[in-house]
């Protein structure tokens, strides 16, 4: 947890709350989700609030970003393309995750353009 929020910042990804702070528990969350062949690894690991991991379930990045917005919060849809481009690269790099590569495209596209 204290690498993600050195690298991040002690923000949530999906609401920009800060987290560790008061009742706001701090969490980490696959952005890949493990169901949809997300590895466990660093680069696949944003901070999140209690309640917005909570909400997201599965849903996809951009999906529930897209619900954030909604609720009138702030996702930070650049650190999520970095997160997304740093665990391309490592997934480059390592080899494998092939169920998560088409997922991690179509991810990185709709968080690029907005759809």
């Amino acid at each position: 947890m204290e690498v993600i929020l050195e690298r991040d910042g002690a923000t949530c990804v999906w609401c920009r709350r800060e987290v560790g702070v008061g009742l706001v528990e701090a969490t980490t969350e696959h952005v890949v989700p493990r169901i949809k062949g997300g590895p466990s690894w660093i680069e696949n690991e944003v901070a999140a609030c209690r309640r917005c991991n909570s909400r997201r379930g599965h849903r996809s990045p951009s999906s529930w970003a897209d619900e954030c917005d909604g609720l009138g919060w702030e996702p930070d849809r650049d650190r999520l393309v970095r997160v997304l481009e740093s665990l391309t690269d490592r997934i480059a790099e390592r080899g494998g995750q092939r169920r998560a590569r088409p997922y991690l495209e179509a991810q990185l596209r709709r968080l690029r353009t907005g759809r």
